[in-house]
């Protein structure tokens, strides 16, 4: 009997996240009661952060394997073949709960656990990315949110020194007691020198590398498996506390061991910390793990073995190493002014015990802490479809100059200059693109080739049609890297969805994953990592499902890349891509009309393919000058923005015919793109687009400084710029709601 245990009780169960046929399943395992610090370890390994019992049955359903992919998804991020023995390394994890409790360090922590996530593999980090969700902007708690967040992606991702490259930041009410932060991490690694977290060797030594452990952290990835409710501010001492500058040491101390020949696997303390790390090295590795936990350097006195095995505290690392190059390896994390301890060994047992002063805290079997895990096929519903609306049944409201000027200045369509300024995205000197385009471009070394990163999502659709949301977020990351030139590669996602114990939740989740596995089949776009947040709600309203795609391409050249601004006056401007001028779930219909509904437009995997594949031969060849996919706001938006980038150059558009201006200009129809070309190109290329079954029309030439629309008034550009840039800071200079 360990002394000064607390009695299990149904209510101690119930804090753990476990419930009681949990419990009874952990009895029926371990045939006896768990000790207080056995009960932590499977509330950490059981966990819907940890374990993915309500999603792993129809994950299984995603494409995870192609000719480029390495490594997909069950390590700490996917492996994906570039060529010149290379390799990206990437994936995208959410910290929602712990951003909304402590925006600054949630925010920070995130970006610090997705970077070693990356640099686990022998990577070395090459960008980052992130896709935030905020409530209403009227809601007096949005904005501290906002600047917290923003400040704590910045502060972190600055002071590690990685470019923050790219990103998206939405707005709705839905999100009102629940943000989102997703954050990706994009890597660069010999494809040779890869490493992974099995353990391999009996007796091996077992080392603790990086930061002290203290009590920041502790229940974080119970609490992140649970719904909000008028607690959630008492949780603040679930977050964990981030140091950017260890950060930066340890990446560089794990580097240099690599590339000495030290490791045998590595694995990080992210979430449920040393257990989770040690458990899924020694499962992996089909061995078993003792730990001495009087080893483990801690930064506050008297830890007790429940609170070092389930601290989140950041900036750790647990190997297994050479023993003939323990030596060699302490003397670098020794230079780098970082802690190393031997704190266990491998063994032959399969079992996982952990000792303290002279006691054993727990002696519990390996495998099943994470193979026998309850794996729930939850009841779930279909959504129920929307019809489609027809255009021409929506009066408009306002002209269309009008509506332009309220879009282009609207919270969702506005610049997001503000946050992405906060955030250094050229540090390492390879950014080709900065934030603001479709998608972001890293250049590969020293080049020629280059990488090309974007994170997408439209929760309205998803909200509307699970299916066809799910089959749109991959479109629309396509159809990002397509626009600037790139090869899409492979994807990640983090699939944020409310209780999946509800029906009609889970069948939002369910749908989805159904839609990202068609079009990632369809379009040749494995899913290689991702991360699954469950629980995103408060006081029983969910958010917005909302799967985020982060998409990874390769440019062959980076200096053809394609960017969106006009370049030069007298070009001309083609649509690619057939319009019906949809208008379900639109922003034209909510931002002019009040309205979400009707169903959302749906994506034609042919079309998607012939359109974007056409884009990019454009692009390739130098003759298009300017790209830009149609997604949020329509054709009209996209040209706005097309012409603010350019500072100075305006365009005339000529009538849409066959349909109403609003629906056309406005009009969220799928598998587009606003292409402009030399004017003596626009012929040659039309010829060639009716030859490829791609549709495509002369809809404008660049000129002036105002877009000229048909039976309209102009809008001067810097009219429009000013709504378009002025949105994001007036908002966040009017003082702490």
């Amino acid at each position: 009997m360990i002394p000064n245990e607390p009695q299990i009780t149904p209510e101690l169960i119930a804090e753990h996240g476990l419930k009681p046929e949990e419990f009874e399943r952990i009895l029926a395992l371990i045939g006896r009661e768990p000790s207080i610090t056995e009960l932590g370890i499977f509330s950490a390994m059981w966990n819907e952060h940890c374990s993915y019992k309500s999603s792993k049955l129809h994950l299984k359903t995603l494409p995870v394997t192609g000719p480029c992919v390495i490594q997909g998804p069950g390590e700490n991020a996917g492996v994906v073949d570039i060529g010149d023995g290379l390799a990206v390394v990437f994936k995208m994890e959410s910290h929602n709960h712990p951003s909304f409790i402590e925006p600054y360090q949630g925010a920070a922590t995130g970006v610090g656990g997705i970077l070693r996530d990356v640099f686990t593999m022998g990577a070395r980090p090459i960008a980052c990315l992130n896709a935030l969700s905020f409530g209403d902007p009227a809601h007096p708690k949005t904005r501290a949110l906002v600047a917290g967040v923003v400040a704590g992606i910045g502060g972190y991702g600055n002071s590690f020194g990685v470019p923050t490259v790219g990103g998206s930041v939405r707005f709705h009410n839905r999100y009102d007691g629940n943000i989102l932060v997703n954050a990706m991490a994009v890597g660069l690694a010999e494809k040779d020198k890869v490493f992974y977290a099995a353990a391999s060797g009996v007796g091996m030594p077992i080392v603790y590398l990086g930061s002290k452990t203290g009590r920041d952290g502790i229940h974080g990835a119970t609490m992140a498996s649970a719904e909000f409710s008028a607690d959630a501010e008492e949780k603040r001492p679930t977050v964990q506390v981030g140091d950017p500058f260890a950060e930066k040491l340890l990446l560089e101390a794990c580097l240099e061991i690599m590339a000495k020949g030290c490791v045998i696997a590595i694995q990080d303390m992210g979430a449920a910390g040393l257990t989770c790390s040690a458990v899924e090295m020694g499962a992996k590795g089909d061995l078993g793990i003792i730990l001495d936990l009087d080893q483990v350097p801690c930064r506050e006195a008297a830890m007790s073995a429940y609170e070092m095995m389930l601290s989140e505290s950041q900036e750790r690392m647990l190997m297994v190493l050479r023993p003939d190059k323990e030596a060699e390896a302490e003397a670098i994390f020794r230079k780098w002014g970082l802690d190393f301890a031997v704190v266990g060994e491998t063994t032959p047992t399969l079992r996982f015990l952990v000792r303290h002063r002279g006691e054993v805290m727990a002696d519990l079997p390996i495998k099943e802490l994470g193979d026998e895990a309850p794996v729930y096929n939850r009841p779930h519903v279909a959504t129920r479809g929307q019809a489609a609306i027809n255009p021409a049944a929506v009066a408009p409201t306002a002209s269309t100059a009008e509506a332009l000027e309220k879009l282009i200045g609207s919270p969702d369509l506005c610049s997001k200059r503000w946050v992405w300024e906060q955030y250094d995205h050229i540090i390492l000197g390879n950014t080709v693109q900065r934030p603001g385009g479709d998608a972001a471009v890293v250049r590969v070394l020293d080049g020629p080739k280059a990488l090309a990163l974007t994170t997408d999502v439209t929760p309205r659709y998803c909200e509307a049609d699970p299916v066809e949301g799910g089959k749109q977020a991959v479109a629309e990351a396509w159809r990002n890297l397509t626009a600037v030139g790139a090869q899409p590669l492979a994807i990640t996602d983090n699939l944020n969805f409310g209780n999946p114990e509800k029906p009609e939740i889970m069948g939002q989740l369910v749908g989805c994953i159904g839609g990202i596995a068609e079009a990632c089949r369809a379009l040749d776009f494995p899913v290689v990592s991702g991360n699954v947040s469950l629980y995103n709600e408060t006081n029983g309203r969910a958010i917005l499902p909302t799967p985020t795609i982060g998409g990874v391409g390769l440019l062959e050249d980076f200096t053809a890349a394609a960017t969106l601004e006009f370049k030069a006056e007298g070009e001309g401007i083609l649509l690619i891509g057939a319009t019906q001028g949809w208008l379900g779930q639109s922003l034209y219909l909510r931002e002019l009309h009040g309205r979400e509904d009707g169903a959302p437009p749906p994506v034609d995997f042919e079309e998607e393919r012939r359109n974007g594949d056409f884009v990019r031969s454009l692009i390739r060849e130098r003759v298009a000058t300017a790209v830009h996919d149609l997604a949020d706001g329509g054709l009209l938006v996209a040209i706005a923005e097309m012409a603010i980038a350019s500072g100075r150059i305006g365009a005339v558009l000529e009538a849409p015919k066959g349909m109403p201006p609003h629906a056309f200009w406005f009009g969220e129809d799928q598998a587009r793109y606003v292409v402009v070309v030399a004017a003596e190109a626009v012929e040659a290329v039309l010829r060639r687009a009716a030859a490829a079954g791609v549709p495509a029309s002369h809809i404008g030439v660049t000129g002036g400084e105002a877009l000229i629309l048909p039976d309209d008034r102009p809008l001067l550009l810097k009219t429009l710029a000013s709504r378009f840039e002025g949105w994001f800071p007036t908002y966040m200079s009017q003082g702490m709601g």
